[in-house]
Formats: structure tokens, sequence, C-alpha cells
């Protein structure tokens, strides 16, 4: 089998030695051939006649020819058919000289269309065999010579055609399957993405949240150590539990990225609606008083809807503990109206009445990423300074999210 495919492997890179044994075989042949008397009494014979000086240099030509036959498939076929009729109308005996335009037919078909394959090999059949059967001297027109000059010419179209379609087909194969291969490959690409920015916004969610509340608490403490220990006790235990909240939340992030056959990943649901009120109070530890309105939600939302809701929610207050002052206060509501969900986050902060908006901090995070949060499950996001004074962030999600979760 190995010997087999170097074969082949040479024969493709060496496609004019290919040629050149082939044209030596079909010499051999004709050559061969020409000893035979193909009309003996008790059918062919060999040794009974010679071919003569013209017929053998007629016959070298034609091989000669199919020498180039691929790079030079119609001139070879128009030299092989010159030389065979040249043969049938001096030769007397003939020589087998058509072997040559035969083989070349077979190189234009295989190289051609189909419409184009009948109309010149139907020119060939019937020039080649008139000229045979007109010149036919002492044999009928109908003669055994004159029928195989038809019959083989017919057979090398058809061959030729056959091993076009099927080299057609083969191709539209591997064709179809490296375009499969290249769309599971970007399809591949394109998952990775979209896991890693996801990634991406939780780790931005979880770090910006609590990291904002741990420098705010200690801030706190730094404050009062000296004059109010007990406060300062107390904001260094908001810190702790922020600190290992953010932990906790890291660690379920990180354990995504876990193999089969990493260590046990965490079991800790993902955050949700459920976990509203524990993520206000961190707020309110934190000293953002933070008023909340929770409508009838529903309590089935799907995972992806549900903390959507929580991260936005998260994101917006963060953005008001850090940007929108000391006196700040915030609203948070959330209400289902039809077939949405609709968050919405506002605070009544100088900061952003003087025209300043939370930092993006680009890359995918801040604002931009809440609005990829719900761009990804069919919704839509705002958010802009109010009038008066404050910041709004507004979100629309949709109850049946893009993949067909359904609350």
């Amino acid at each position: 089998m190995t010997t087999l495919v170097r074969g082949r492997g040479w024969a493709r890179t060496h496609p004019l030695a290919v040629d050149a044994a082939l044209a030596t075989a079909v010499l051999v042949c004709m050559v061969v051939g020409s000893f035979a008397e193909p009309n003996g009494e008790h059918g062919p014979t060999w040794g009974t006649r010679t071919p003569d000086a013209p017929s053998l240099i007629l016959m070298t030509l034609g091989a000669l020819a199919l020498v180039f036959r691929r790079r030079a498939p119609w001139c070879v076929l128009a030299a092989t058919c010159a030389a065979a009729i040249v043969e049938l109308l001096t030769g007397q005996p003939r020589a087998p000289v058509v072997m040559c335009a035969v083989i070349a037919l077979f190189t234009v078909a295989a190289r051609t269309d189909r419409s184009t394959t009948w109309r010149i090999g139907l020119v060939t059949m019937a020039g080649l065999t008139g000229i045979a059967m007109l010149s036919g001297g002492p044999l009928p027109w109908y003669a055994q010579e004159n029928l195989g000059i038809f019959a083989w010419t017919g057979m090398a179209a058809a061959a030729g055609d056959a091993v076009r379609s099927r080299r057609a087909f083969v191709d539209a194969i591997r064709e179809r399957a490296e375009r499969a291969e290249r769309t599971r490959e970007e399809e591949a690409r394109r998952r990775v993405a979209e896991e890693r920015l996801r990634i991406a916004r939780d780790l931005h969610d979880v770090v910006a949240h609590h990291i904002a509340l741990v420098n705010v608490q200690a801030g706190v403490a730094a404050h009062v150590m000296d004059r109010r220990p007990d406060q300062a006790k107390e904001a260094l235990s908001h810190v702790r539990d922020a600190s290992r909240s953010a932990l906790n939340e890291l660690r379920a992030t990180v354990g995504l990225l876990r193999q089969t056959g990493d260590p046990e990943a965490p079991t800790e649901p993902a955050p949700g609606l459920h976990r509203l009120d524990e993520l206000v109070e961190t707020f309110r530890n934190a000293g953002l008083p933070v008023e909340v309105a929770l409508g009838q939600v529903g309590l089935d939302l799907a995972a992806a809807v549900d903390l959507a809701a929580f991260r936005i929610i998260q994101e917006a207050l963060t953005n008001v503990q850090k940007h929108a002052g000391q006196d700040a206060k915030a609203e948070v509501s959330v209400v289902r109206v039809g077939p949405n969900v609709e968050v919405t986050v506002i605070d009544d902060g100088p900061g952003h009445g003087k025209g300043e908006t939370p930092n993006t901090d680009g890359g995918g995070h801040g604002l931009l990423g809440m609005r990829e949060r719900v761009t990804a499950l069919g919704g839509s996001c705002s958010a802009g300074p109010r009038y008066g004074g404050g910041f709004r962030v507004h979100a629309i999600l949709p109850v049946t999210t893009a993949k067909g979760g359904t609350a």
C-alpha cells in the first residue's frame, strides 16, 4: 500500500514522464499491430505484412505528440487526427495510427465540459470514420476496421467525460469537507471569544462591586479609628465580609474554566434576584441609602435573565457608590411588564448632575458590559444623566431568552 501511494505521488509530480511512458507504450502497440492482418481467412494473422516507412514515421510522430497531451490537449488532438487522416488516405495496408487520436480525444474530453466533449467527439468520430469508409480501397465501407474507428473514438469521448465527472464530484466533496471544517473552526473560535467575554464581564462585576465596598469601608475605618473604635471595628467587619464574598464569587467564576479531572468545582448557585436583598444590604452598610421596589417578576426566570438583572443592578449601584458622591441616594426597581422584565436604577447624586458619567473602563466593562449582557439576551439598555441631577440606568430584559429559555 505504501509503495502504491508513493507511486501515485510520483506520478502527480512528474506528469511529463508518465505521458512519455504512455506514448512509448502506444507506439509499441501500434508497431506490433501493424504486423497483423485483420482480414485473414481464419481471423487476424501475424507476420503476413510489414509497415512501410511513411506509416512508421506517422506512428512515431503521433506517439511523440502524446507526450504533450496534458500541456496542449487541443493541439495534440489536431496533430494526431491529422496523422491518422494521412494514414487513412495513403496507407495500404493501414497502420493503426488512429490509436493516437483516440488517446488525444480521451484527454480533451477529460479536461473540458460535457457539451464540448460531445461536439468534438461527434466531429472526430464522423470525420475519421467517414474518411476511412471513403478511402477503404478494396475493403467495403462497412469493414471491421472502419466500424472499429467509430467505436473506439466514441468510447474515448464517453470515458473522458466520465473521468471528468468523477473528478468534479470528488473535488466538490473535498470542497464541502474543507468548508465544513473551516465553519467548525470559526464557530469554535466564536464560542471561545463569547465565553471569554462573558467571564471577563463576570469578573469585572464581582471585582468592581466588592473592591468598591472594601475601599469605602476601609476609608471609614481609617477616619474613625482613633475617635470611635467601635465604628471602625464594624467597618473592618464589613471589609472582611465583602472580601470573603468577593473570593467566593471569584472561585465560582474561575471554576467554570476547569477541565474534566480537575478538583471539584464549587456548587454555589449563580447569583440572581433571590440575592437582591443581600446585595442591597452590602451597599447600605457602606453608607449608600438604597430603596428597592420589587414587583411580581416571578421566581422562575431563565437563569441568563436572572443573572443579567442581578449584574446590572450590582454594576449600577457600584457606579453610584463610586461616582455619585457621599450624599447620594439610590432607587432600584424591578417589575414585570408584559413579556419583559424592566430593571431601573436611579440616583440623585450631584456628581452625575454636573455632567459626569460612570467610567466604562473600556474593553466590555461598566456601562458597555451592561449593554453587551442585555443585547446578548435580545433586550435593550439605556443609561444617562437625569433631568435635574443624578443618573438613570434602564434595562429591558425579555423573559424568553434568545436561546429559547422561558420564565
